[in-house]
């Protein structure tokens, strides 16, 4: 079955496409989900019309992913999780870890849109791509660390701030 998409499907096409599908996937998934059109005659020409407003709408989208990823670029999450003796996950770090840390940074990225080369199942600091827009892409940087053992930076800034709060206490005295 010839189908117009109205939106972009990955692996399939982006708007406005004419594209040719199996009948259950257009009448299961595509119509009722107002993905796509069938492909007739008068569809057709209503679609060209709508092309000029959905290159306009496409331009607005990848200027709010470009500030999206300007926002996230160099953003570096720290995940815990538990580790056997070698260093090796129980399990591995899912791209709702990496969403749910983003956000904790201020960050809202939908967990659809991270996406993991391959599985995270090691301690370390993984490069981690997050497709804001099918022409943007921001890279992040997540550290994976062992649950339980504290990592030396947060050791020294915990010592370095109780001793700036006695500094303070002595200042105002």
């Amino acid at each position: 079955m010839k189908v117009i998409l109205i939106e972009e499907i990955r692996g399939l096409g982006t708007r406005g496409d004419v594209v040719s599908v199996k009948d259950g996937y257009a009448r299961n998934y595509l119509f009722p989900k107002n993905l796509a059109r069938e492909a007739t005659a008068g569809n057709l020409k209503s679609v060209e019309q709508e092309k000029k407003k959905w290159a306009l709408l496409s331009q607005k989208e990848k200027e709010q992913a470009e500030k999206a990823a300007a926002a996230v670029k160099g953003v570096k999450i720290t995940i815990e999780k538990r580790t056997g003796e070698n260093g090796q996950l129980f399990g591995s770090v899912t791209a709702n870890e990496i969403a749910d840390a983003l956000e904790a940074k201020g960050v809202e990225v939908d967990k659809r849109r991270i996406e993991l080369a391959h599985p995270i199942k090691s301690i370390g600091v993984h490069e981690v791509d997050v497709r804001l827009h099918r022409e943007v892409t921001a890279h992040i940087k997540v550290e994976v660390v062992a649950q339980g053992v504290e990592r030396i930076d947060e050791a020294e800034a915990a010592a370095v701030a109780p001793a700036s709060a006695h500094a303070e206490t002595e200042a105002e005295a």
